[in-house]
């Protein structure tokens, strides 16, 4: 269990890191250049934020759902409990999804 936590980890400082990196023309000095255009440099760096955060909250999603199916299937007595833990596990990594989207949507309408 604990490497799935470091690998969701990762995945999502390597999501920053990349829209940071695609967003960096958008802080250059100077004209920019017609490649580095800042709408378009917005709008990939919003995509690849969402984009990845959208992928590792389903990988997410699915490992803790085989994980509570398991569990029951090996304890049924206690499925309320697993149920009501899985669900709260659910939540939690939605939440982080919709906090990659605001910061999408930050990227796009105030950087």
């Amino acid at each position: 269990m604990k490497n799935i936590g470091k690998r969701i980890a990762a995945m999502l400082v390597l999501t920053v890191m990349l829209a940071a990196a695609v967003a960096l023309p958008v802080f250059a000095d100077g004209e920019p250049a017609a490649a580095a255009d800042p709408v378009s440099s917005k709008a990939y760096a919003a995509a690849i934020t969402v984009g990845l955060v959208a992928a590792a909250g389903a990988i997410a999603m699915a490992l803790a759902i085989r994980k509570a199916m398991e569990a029951m299937a090996r304890q049924p007595e206690v499925e309320g409990k697993i149920r009501t833990g899985m669900m709260l596990g659910l939540v939690f990594i939605e939440t982080a999804i919709i906090y990659a989207l605001i910061v999408a949507i930050l990227i796009i309408f105030v950087l």
